[in-house]
């Protein structure tokens, strides 16, 4: 039992290691296989495309995230003053490719919507906790609908959305 707790303790701190050596979104995507690459980068993409004007793309908590910059939003994330509001992030886990999306953990209108339209774009089964969308099957993301997604909350919103959060 020793062993296999040590063993699990050493697979978290060398992942977490590798991901810390990883400083830019380039990086992050080649670090991928190709196959992961590929959705990764079509996922980014459609992000990138349709998210409003004043989040920033870069890489956080060893993710590709797209946040509200302290220029914009001097307060920070309050679990970490010093770090840019989050928002959106794509990453790539052992057994599926996440799409967070705080927006969704905050509104119960978008999160509904969301799960509505998840049912019409495909007959795959949706997994989801409360900012994150697990994709298992890979062929079977529904990309416009994410990118719709993508387009929903704007810099503003998304403040005032984060701050009335803090207040319950």
């Amino acid at each position: 039992m020793f062993f296999q707790l040590l063993s699990a303790k050493l697979v978290v701190a060398y992942t977490l290691n590798f991901m810390d050596s990883i400083n830019s979104v380039t990086d992050y995507i080649q670090s991928l296989d190709s196959a992961r690459q590929q959705i990764v980068m079509q996922l980014r993409e459609r992000v990138a495309q349709h998210l409003p004007l004043g989040f920033e793309e870069r890489m956080a908590y060893g993710m590709i995230s797209y946040v509200v910059p302290l220029e914009t939003y001097p307060k920070g994330y309050h679990a970490s003053k010093n770090e840019p509001l989050p928002f959106i992030s794509i990453a790539s886990q052992k057994g599926h490719v996440a799409f967070y999306h705080m927006g969704l953990y905050v509104s119960s209108e978008l999160q509904e919507w969301f799960r509505q339209e998840y049912l019409r774009c495909t007959s795959a089964k949706l997994d989801m906790g409360k900012s994150c969308i697990r994709f298992k099957k890979l062929s079977q993301i529904p990309f416009s609908l994410v990118a719709e997604l993508a387009s929903k909350i704007t810099v503003n919103e998304w403040i005032a959305l984060y701050e009335s959060s803090l207040k319950k």
